[in-house]
């Protein structure tokens, strides 16, 4: 055995105490939190998920509900949020849904996620003849608001 692996046998022997692993803590050393050792409820900043809430909603419940969501918009973080939601389910939003998403894009003052809201349009539709129709059902709110396509952007891309 050479110099060199007793060393590092040696040292790995010895390591710093603030590097344990969570497997190598004793378990005498791990404490429950106070909350669960008093027997009173932990709480949590994060929103509890509701997976059934939406089970047996309608495409036009579905559409009222994030028009309504998209209104109410006050910021960049409710924008993006509410947007990956609507993305989210397993259709494409409808032409009023993205309009309201558009019009708080613009409300708030967040232009390359206005951008982005037609290339999530692109991604979710099956065919590029179902990307135009949003296209041009879009076209006046679209030349209102001056948001501009990511194929105007960077023509040379695709």
């Amino acid at each position: 055995m050479s110099s060199f692996s007793v060393f590092r046998l040696a040292t790995r022997a010895v390591r710093p105490s603030g590097l344990f692993r969570a497997s190598q803590l004793p378990r005498t050393r791990v404490q429950t939190p106070a909350a669960l050792a008093f027997g009173r409820p932990a709480f949590s900043t994060s929103m509890k998920l509701r997976s059934g809430q939406h089970d047996d909603e309608t495409y036009e419940q579905f559409s009222a509900r994030f028009e309504k969501e998209f209104d109410t918009v006050q910021d960049v973080f409710e924008l993006q949020r509410n947007l990956n939601n609507c993305f989210a389910y397993d259709l494409v939003p409808s032409v009023e849904v993205l309009s309201s998403a558009l019009r708080a894009a613009r409300r708030v003052n967040d232009f390359p996620t206005a951008v982005r809201i037609f290339e999530g349009v692109k991604a979710k539709v099956e065919n590029q003849d179902q990307y135009k129709q949003y296209l041009e059902a879009l076209e006046g709110l679209r030349q209102e608001l001056g948001v501009a396509l990511r194929e105007e952007l960077y023509p040379g891309e695709e």
